[in-house]
């Protein structure tokens, strides 16, 4: 192997200086353009975006390295993951390959010998990743036109633009090693500089030499060459910057990762009621800086769309949709709201932002199942511009579904959201021998019953089997009964944060009252809530659903297990207990335990889990566009051939008792609470 191998950088350029002054110039716009649109995000209203910075960068570093480097949730889709890849990881050995040119050209010389030969190898590698990943790209995007891509003109430019630049790159190569080896030939001095030796490494472009070798003007078709490929990036670079609005997310997603909340994945934004002056948002200014600096981060991949269950169930909600319809508005309305000549007037076009831009129905439609958040590799937050539009339509417009509005009165009338019941918080209790706190505070842990197992007759029974089942463990236990209200939860997902906080600070003054310390609850709504929200306003408790501390009795010994159950269980994980707060093992370990096998999985599981359909209030809600969510998940179940369908969440158990009936199953599938199966292995 030759010990000098080196390039002979710019070899034969005349005037290549200006390259660089032209490349100065264009970054210099592309870092205008950049500013120029940042200013739209400064329009959104003060957030909590700026605090925090030393957690927000450990958790970027974390973040570069895990999602970005490594690529974990861009993987978890094979096909478009290696698309990606192939382009970014041999961008950066190009990009790799570039700045090692330029340091050693003007700085210090080091790009000689071995180092040279393999700083030329990676480069081309680079080059071939690039050429690859882009014909995959094309193919995908317009020829299989998967339903969650949309196509504008700026995708097809910029893949045309990225392809050509890395192909007449590698021309360029071949051009420059066979004019190299020309010159030295010519001079005699080859036998010093072998450069075709040397090429070798750098393999398509000998490739490209070796077919030029010989070729007359080769010089001559160098020189043009190498203009047309400088000017081309430079271009390029100028294109970027002029359809910045088109394509941000380069450059803009990076600075969303940093960004992202550091609040619990289960934690809404707070509204400070006394200091309000509006509520929700009505306009696009309504939003947060970070809400706006999202919609600029979208990529359009198409990931969250894939994953909605009220898109797929044939709803009008695609959170993408949503996101790119509220980019678009704000690059409509932010020149005239920053009072820019380039916008119009004021009064012009005049599209309202809910009903117009965005519908009524789009808004009702979201479950706040979080599979959107989940599954977007650049930590956008469909959820918060929604919740933040109902906030509007309910506590600004009054106007939000009837079924809603007679769950939120019930809620402020009666202490919970379902009307219809004539049960009382004790009445599932009767012959359990329960402690009431009210008579006996002197307990090691608060069973909050919550709403619907409490009083809705099908999860009277789950509430029951916790008890059984704490009672069995020897826990020491109470309830609050008539002096538990309703956590907060629905009234705070449909909208109306004022009737939330108040219900909240009610429970937590009961609870300080107490002295409760650690709660165990049978809704993942409730737990959620009590755990990630109710700290919002002073109400700091530890917090278990049941399925942990019934997995963590087990690890303990403490529950009496009476016999194995022969049954074959498939396992639904709901929203708020899996993708909000990340229990997906433990209710699994507990069918393990009493099964002795693991539950037999449906096709969506754990993190694209597929929603019953009754969160972000609507339990409370009819369901009349599309398919219902709830039967769309039992048919899955159905195909595991599974005789139970256990889920740890009583809006589920309830929506699939509905669903199971719907589809005639009653004779061969049953939903049953994680709490009703330990109970009957206990009895």
């Amino acid at each position: 192997m030759p010990e000098e191998a080196f390039r002979d950088i710019m070899f034969q350029i005349q005037n290549g200086w200006i390259i660089y002054i032209l490349a100065v110039l264009s970054v210099g716009y592309l870092i205008y353009s950049f500013y120029h649109r940042s200013r739209l995000w400064k329009l959104g209203q003060r957030d909590d975006t700026f605090s925090n910075l030393g957690k927000k960068t450990k958790a970027f570093i974390y973040s570069a390295t895990i999602d970005g480097i490594i690529h974990r949730k861009i993987l978890t889709h094979p096909y478009p993951g290696i698309i990606h890849a192939l382009i970014f990881y041999g961008a950066l050995l190009l990009l790799l390959g570039t700045a090692l040119d330029i340091i050693s050209h003007f700085i210090v010389e080091f790009l000689t010998g071995n180092t040279y030969l393999a700083i030329s190898f990676l480069a081309d590698l680079g080059g071939v990743m690039i050429i690859i990943g882009i014909v995959l790209a094309a193919i995908r995007r317009y020829i299989q036109k998967p339903d969650r891509l949309d196509n504008i003109p700026a995708d097809a430019i910029g893949l045309s633009l990225i392809f050509i630049i890395v192909v007449t790159g590698f021309i360029l190569e071949g051009l420059r090693i066979a004019a190299t080896a020309e010159h030295y030939q010519l001079l005699g001095t080859y036998a010093q500089f072998p450069v075709m030796e040397w090429a070798q490494w750098s393999f398509l472009g000998y490739g490209f030499a070796r077919a030029f070798e010989g070729g007359a003007h080769l010089l001559g078709w160098y020189q043009g060459l190498w203009w047309f490929h400088s000017l081309l990036i430079i271009g390029t670079i100028v294109y970027i910057a002029l359809a910045f609005p088109k394509l941000t997310h380069i450059f803009v997603a990076p600075v969303n990762a940093f960004f992202r909340s550091t609040m619990p994945k289960g934690a809404l934004r707070t509204i400070e009621l006394e200091e309000a002056e509006t509520f929700g948002a009505a306009n696009i200014q309504d939003f947060t800086f970070k809400d706006l600096l999202d919609l600029d981060s979208c990529t359009r991949c198409g990931r969250c769309q894939d994953n909605c269950p009220a898109y797929l169930s044939g709803k009008p909600l695609s959170p993408k949709k949503v996101i790119q319809d509220l980019k678009d508005l704000l690059t409509e309305r932010g020149p005239v709201l920053l009072g820019s000549k380039a916008g119009d007037n004021p009064g012009e076009n005049g599209r309202q932002m809910i009903g117009d831009v965005i519908l009524e129905d789009e808004i009702w439609a979201c479950t706040t199942c979080r599979a959107c958040q989940e599954q977007c590799p650049v930590f956008i937050e469909p959820i918060n511009k929604i919740i933040e539009m109902r906030r509007n339509l309910v506590l600004e417009q009054t106007q939000f579904p009837e079924t809603a509005m007679g769950a939120l009165r019930s809620m402020e009338q009666r202490g919970h959201p379902w009307r219809g019941t004539m049960a009382t918080r004790t009445d599932w209790a009767d012959g359990l021998d329960v402690k009431l706190l009210s008579e006996d505070s002197n307990v090691d842990v608060l069973f909050w019953v919550g709403c619907t197992a409490a009083l809705e007759e099908r999860n009277m029974n789950v509430a029951k089997a916790v008890a059984k089942v704490l009672q069995a463990a020897g826990v020491n236990f109470g309830i609050l009964g008539t002096e538990e209200s309703c956590c907060g939860e629905p009234a705070r997902r449909i909208g109306n944060e004022y009737l939330f906080q108040m219900l909240a600070q009610q429970n937590i003054e009961t609870l300080k009252g107490y002295g409760v310390k650690k709660i165990v609850t049978a809704c993942p709504h409730g737990f959620n809530t009590i755990k990630n929200e109710y700290p919002q306003f002073g109400g700091n408790f530890e917090v278990w659903h049941h399925t942990e501390f019934i997995a963590e009795l087990l690890k303990q010994g403490k529950i009496p297990l009476a016999r194995s159950l022969d049954k074959k269980i498939t396992y639904h994980d709901s929203c708020y207990l899996g993708r909000y707060n990340d229990i997906y093992q433990e209710p699994r370990e507990i069918l393990h335990a009493v099964t002795g096998a693991s539950p037999t999985e449906m096709e969506h599981r754990m993190s694209k889990a597929f929603c019953c359909g009754g969160g972000g209030g609507r339990m409370w809600m009819e369901e009349q566009i599309g398919r219902r969510m709830n039967q769309i998940r039992t048919e899955e179940a159905i195909k595991t051939n599974a005789e139970v369908l256990a889920s740890a969440c009583p809006f589920c158990i309830q929506l699939f008792e509905d669903a199971i009936k719907a589809v005639e199953a009653e004779g061969t599938l049953k939903a049953m609470d994680i709490a009703e199966i330990i109970a009957e292995a206990i009895e």
